[in-house]
């Protein structure tokens, strides 16, 4: 299953843990990334709280964290190589990895059909 949140990050549901990144329309707006610092592994956010920080050429930008949950994963590549983020953003270049407080609370957040009327 896969959502989108406003702030245009997206979320792939494993059972309870959600892989999270940003998507192809953020990634085009930022613009070529140069750097990314990622959330440490055991960390906790609540629902919009900032958890990760990207910056390109162009800006720096936070990350959202889509729902509330404790950080599992971190994906290292992208911080050896931040144009992985360009490159694939939905596939290669996903942040970290969630386990959520709430399942239920992805009914909060946008399908894919509902993010593309957003960006349209």
């Amino acid at each position: 299953m896969l959502k989108f949140t406003k702030e245009h990050e997206w979320l792939k549901l494993e059972g309870d843990v959600a892989t999270v990144g940003i998507t192809h329309h953020a990634a085009e707006q930022l613009g070529d990334l140069v750097f990314v610092e990622l959330p440490e592994e055991g960390a906790t956010f609540d629902q919009d709280q900032e958890a990760a920080t990207v910056e390109s050429v162009k800006a720096a930008s936070d990350v959202y964290c889509p729902l509330k949950g404790e950080v599992v994963e971190i994906n290292q590549a992208i911080v050896d190589d931040p144009s992985l983020v360009n490159s694939d953003p939905q596939g290669a270049g996903w942040f970290f990895k969630l386990k959520l407080a709430n399942v239920a609370d992805l009914d909060s957040l946008m399908d894919e059909a509902a993010y593309k009327d957003m960006i349209a």
